[in-house]
Order: structure tokens, then C-alpha cells, then sequence
């Protein structure tokens, strides 16, 4: 089975993992799927993220943050929004990059030096295509 969009299939595993309050989730390994982990780490949405070697296809592992017990945990990420798709591709300048949620939360976006989170784009002054917000 081949997968349209993968960034679009990482979301949506993430996504319904923290709805059933998984501990972890792995999906098929990519350079940009990884660098979207490493992303989601440093912004403090994930505990942390490993590549599992297998054959014919590594697997990336990230393990989903919560707050509080089991019962009542509440998950780092309350949401997740893919903005640009393959039918519409979303492109903003290093002046307009969105600042989900009045800021509290963080867009992803793949630029020319990478994919960054918002602010190190910003920050760089670069622009590119907005992947997806999350907060």
C-alpha cells in the first residue's frame, strides 16, 4: 500500500494516538518525517523519537508526552492542522509565517535550509512552505 502524502499519514497517526492516549506510535521512517520528530521534541510536543531498524523499512517511534495520570492525562499536543496538501500547496514569507493560537503554538515549515519550526525560520529570516500548525 503506498501512502499519497506521508507528512499528511504522520499527522493523522499522531493524532489518534494522543486521542487514545497511546504511550508511543511508529510509522514508516523518513528523513523528513525525522526531521519533523526532531522538531516536535525541541518545541516540547513529544518526550523524545528513535529509529527502529527493520526490513524492508526502518520505523520511526515517538514517544507522546502527557500531563497528569493515565485516567485524566492531558496530551502535550490538543491539536494538529496540516495546512498545505498536495492540492494546494501553502507558501508564506519569513513576514507572514502564521503564529498558531496567538502564538502559543508552533507552525512547521520547510524552507530552503530545512525544515524549521516558524520561529527559527523566522528568526533565520526565511520563508517557505508551511507544513502544518500543532499546539
Amino acid at each position: 500500500m503506498s501512502i499519497v502524502y506521508p507528512v499528511a499519514d504522520m499527522l493523522t497517526r499522531i493524532r489518534n494516538a494522543t486521542h487514545k492516549r497511546h504511550a508511543e506510535v511508529s510509522l514508516p521512517h523518513s528523513r523528513v518525517k525525522e526531521a519533523i520528530a526532531r522538531i516536535l521534541e525541541s518545541e516540547g510536543y513529544i518526550l523524545g523519537y528513535e529509529v527502529v531498524p527493520r526490513d524492508p523499512q526502518p520505523l520511526l517511534s515517538l514517544r507522546l508526552k502527557y500531563q497528569g495520570e493515565r485516567s485524566r492525562a492531558v496530551p502535550a499536543i490538543t491539536g494538529i492542522r496540516l495546512v498545505s496538501k498536495p492540492s494546494r500547496r501553502v507558501y508564506a514569507g519569513k513576514d507572514e509565517l502564521p503564529q498558531p493560537r496567538g502564538g502559543m503554538g508552533s507552525c512547521i515549515v520547510s524552507t530552503s535550509a530545512g525544515i524549521l519550526s516558524g520561529v527559527d525560520a523566522a528568526a533565520r529570516g526565511i520563508g517557505g512552505e508551511v507544513l502544518f500548525e500543532v499546539w
